[in-house]
């Protein structure tokens, strides 16, 4: 039986003791991922920042377990608001994914807390041993 893996990559931390991602054989999974600036842990005000730092996390946890956004199956967002952010995600789902018969699963939930963040995600991906 395959072992569980740890899967950090530059950028992003958490303040807890756990890793952006973990892995068992193919399956990889995310911890929340924020829209916090890439190595400063700064929260930017704007929703757009937030939305667009979230996607290049997004890319640099794949690729550190050594996939593409090709191997994502699905990801979970959470915004304060999504009624108005649905808009801003939609702008760089389609960059990430512009094959629309090849785009993995979403689902938009409500985010909770007054905290600095506007959106978090989280997702699923099969990604080939190597």
């Amino acid at each position: 039986m395959a072992k569980r893996k740890s899967v950090n990559f530059p950028g992003f931390s958490h303040q807890n003791p756990i890793p952006n991602a973990s892995r068992i054989g193919n399956i990889f999974m995310s911890s929340v991922i924020s829209g916090v600036d890439p190595g400063t842990r700064n929260m930017p005000a704007e929703l757009s920042q937030q939305i667009a730092n979230i996607f290049t996390h997004i890319r640099n946890a794949i690729g550190a377990a050594g996939g593409t956004p090709d191997d994502i199956l699905k990801i979970t967002f959470w915004m304060k608001n999504p009624a108005t952010g649905r808009a801003a995600i939609n702008e760089e789902w389609v960059k990430m994914f512009p094959d629309p018969e090849s785009r993995p699963a979403r689902h938009t939930l409500p985010l909770t807390g007054d905290g600095p963040s506007q959106i978090t995600c989280d997702f699923v991906a099969v990604v080939d041993e190597r």
